[in-house]
């Protein structure tokens, strides 16, 4: 257990190379619309996921 929660830390210096290597293939000025798009992504998935709620509390409801 606890070796696997040693290779599932993620220190400062992993984050500094991530955006690192993040700037060098993007550029400064790609970054804001990958940024964009992946808060869109995010806001679909929890929509999606919101609905899917709804759905499974109605058909449990409509069950009992």
């Amino acid at each position: 257990m606890i070796a696997s929660s040693i290779f599932l830390a993620i220190g400062v210096w992993q984050i500094v190379i991530v955006v690192v290597l993040v700037l060098l293939l993007f550029g400064g000025k790609k970054i804001p619309e990958l940024m964009r798009g992946l808060g869109s992504g995010i806001k679909e998935f929890k929509d999606a996921s919101k609905e899917d709620g709804d759905e499974a509390n109605t058909t449990a409801d409509k069950n009992r």
